[in-house]
């Protein structure tokens, strides 16, 4: 009996480890909170031009996350967005500069990443122009910064940026 009872023990035990071990493997970082920019860990490329903001609280739930930022705005108030993207890898569209935004979620092998592609197409002149980024989302220091690295068109070629937020 003892030796059954050992067996069943290390069987549960093994199952038990199993179970923790892949949920660590296959869980996808959760990017909820509320971050503040932190201009000192942020790289523009020195470019004068930094498009970030303020602040961003983002919500992850299901397959959903929905991002509200506050950026300054041109008239030295502030201007509030609010951003859902589907994490399921389907196209999401959010309104930006009298176009829409069309958004595809890909998470990273391990969970730990995310990657935005976006595509906004702009009616000038009578000519259809498109611009195409792409933001990663990845957590560091123990998930206490939000590092989202950015490409995008720039006048000289494509313009790469990083932008950090600390979490409040």
């Amino acid at each position: 009996m003892k030796t059954n009872n050992s067996f069943i023990f290390r069987m549960l035990f093994s199952s038990i480890a199993f179970m923790i071990i892949s949920a660590g493997l296959f869980a996808q970082t959760n990017f909820s909170g509320t971050w503040g920019f932190n201009d000192s860990k942020s790289d523009f490329g020195g470019s004068q031009f930094r498009f970030a903001a303020t602040t961003m609280v983002i919500t992850q739930a299901g397959n959903a996350l929905t991002v509200e930022s506050t950026m300054p705005g041109r008239d030295g108030g502030e201007m509030k967005t609010t951003s859902k993207y589907n994490l399921d890898g389907s196209v999401s569209e959010n309104p930006m500069f009298n176009t829409t935004r069309k958004s595809t979620v890909a998470w990273s092998a391990d969970k730990t990443a995310l990657t935005i592609t976006s595509t906004m197409t702009f009616e000038r002149e009578g000519q259809s122009m498109e611009m195409k980024t792409t933001e990663t989302w990845k957590l560091t220091e123990g998930g206490k910064v939000l590092m989202i690295e950015s490409v995008r068109p720039g006048r000289d070629g494509e313009m790469k940026t990083t932008a950090a937020y600390d979490k409040k």
